[in-house]
């Protein structure tokens, strides 16, 4: 029985210990949960969500994102004006403001990862990186999440 209880302990600090690992931090800001949808075979692009969080007092701009699974990573904004959505590149990256959130996810703001070299399997962790105008470059890894995620925050609780 102790050994039972002992190793439970163990699994749920383990675990613990994984879903805070799955945030990443440079200077102020907090990236949280970057994820991704797998994809079919053959499929040439994928998309990348997260949140951005700025603690500090001076704002900061994502302004690029790269990854080793796909040619290029864009930015994109995807809005609906009129009953037609509209997807533009945010060639300029986005502002995190100070004390502020923006939140990248499936309808709005979101990752482009053009040209994959590879599926994105459901379960994987695809490494990547976002630089910051000031904060600078941060590693991060993206989960890849089933074909169907929709990307609520209990979907990822856990992970």
């Amino acid at each position: 029985m102790k050994l039972s209880l002992s190793l439970a302990a163990a699994m749920l600090a383990l675990s613990a210990g994984f879903a805070s690992a799955h945030d990443f931090k440079v200077g102020p800001l907090k990236i949280g949960h970057p994820w991704s949808r797998a994809t079919p075979a053959g499929a040439k692009v994928g998309g990348g969500y997260l949140t951005l969080e700025n603690t500090g007092t001076t704002p900061d701009r994502l302004v690029s994102i790269a990854v080793p699974f796909a040619a290029r990573a864009e930015m994109h904004e995807m809005a609906t004006k009129d009953g037609i959505m509209t997807m533009r590149p945010l060639e300029n990256g986005i502002e995190v403001p100070a004390g502020g959130k923006v939140e990248f996810k499936p309808g709005g703001y979101h990752i482009m990862f053009m040209e994959l070299k590879q599926p994105l399997k459901q379960g994987e962790m695809m490494k990547g990186s976002l630089t910051f105008e000031k904060a600078g470059t941060v590693d991060v890894e993206f989960k890849v999440d089933s074909i169907a995620a929709k990307g609520g925050e209990g979907e990822h609780k856990g992970h």
